[in-house]
């Protein structure tokens, strides 16, 4: 007996549940669907981000890479509430990004992430000493209020980036890498959420961008601190569990990293490299991949019992 096609009232139904926001899970620091980000400029419009997904664990160090223009550094600043979505929905430790007033807007800056630029100058007040740029965030947000807990604070916080000896100094007395340690102190300050850096590593030499992302570890694993930073350095992105590679405004793949023991006690990494299934079943192929077989334009499909076949066109 074969079964009756659906109805129109059935149609609209299941496109209606298929378009609509799922629940954001409890455990989850970040969850973007469907972002969209649209700038217009002189009458041409450009979309950085083209329905855009996303779920970064509570806890989790995630790197985010991609070509310049791929819409990284746009994502970073909507999640950091630098900027506003245009369409979508975006939800950071509970707030709802796209239903902020300027007032939310404010206090999820100061209170709900941390945020750390490029620019090692950008993120530090040149006429306060390294102490008292960590200090000024918890002053802004509570005043003077508490003072012994605050210098508990920052000296907690530049015992753990191991710089505790340089709290007396000011910006101009400290080396880039030092700098950074410093910022990323300041953007930890008001024990944010999530941590967001975009790229940190960018204006240091190779030896001192280990070494700060060795300090971003160190937050993650010993404060607990959600981290995402946005790099274009192979090397750096290698460094954490999971990447997530953006390409055209989208997500388009993740490399996943895992420590594998062997029977001998030799410890090694394994990564495996997975591509981003939308809700509308589109996917991102690594372009090294299509490259390697000479696919463009279009491929045959084919299902198996356990998996997909993707093959190069072989109509004539």
């Amino acid at each position: 007996m074969s079964t009756p096609p659906p109805s129109l009232d059935e149609l609209r139904a299941r496109a209606l549940a298929a378009s609509a926001p799922r629940a954001v899970r409890a455990d989850l620091a970040i969850s973007c669907e469907r972002l969209v980000r649209i700038f217009s400029s002189d009458g041409i419009e450009v979309q950085a981000l083209q329905g855009l997904d996303l779920t970064v664990d509570q806890g989790d160090l995630v790197a985010l890479v991609g070509a310049s223009g791929s819409g990284k550094s746009t994502l970073l600043n909507v999640l950091a509430g630098l900027d506003t979505p245009t369409a979508g929905s975006a939800t950071v430790a509970g707030c709802d990004l796209l239903a902020m007033t300027p007032k939310d807007r404010l206090r999820y800056r100061r209170e709900v992430v941390g945020f750390i630029w490029q620019q090692t100058a950008r993120n530090l007040l040149p006429f306060l000493t390294a102490a008292q740029n960590v200090a000024l965030p918890m002053q802004l947000r509570s005043g003077h209020r508490a003072a012994k807990r605050q210098r508990g604070r920052v000296t907690e916080l530049l015992e753990a980036l191991d710089i505790a000896e340089l709290g007396h100094r000011r910006p101009a007395e400290l080396s880039g890498g030092q700098q950074q340690r410093v910022a990323i102190a300041v953007a930890l300050a008001n024990d944010p959420a999530v941590l967001l850096a975009d790229e940190p590593t960018g204006e240091l030499d190779s030896e001192t961008a280990v070494g700060i992302f060795e300090a971003f570890r160190t937050v993650n694993r010993e404060l607990g601190t959600t981290v995402v930073v946005v790099t274009h350095d192979p090397m750096v992105a290698g460094e954490v569990r999971r990447t997530v590679a953006i390409r055209d405004g989208r997500t388009s793949s993740e490399v996943l990293r895992r420590t594998v023991t062997d029977e001998h006690g030799q410890e090694t990494v394994s990564e495996r490299e997975y591509v981003m299934l939308d809700r509308t079943g589109r996917v991102q192929l690594p372009a090294k991949f299509l490259a390697a077989l000479g696919m463009e334009h279009r491929v045959a499909v084919d299902l198996a019992t356990d998996h997909i076949a993707i093959r190069p066109d072989d109509t004539d």
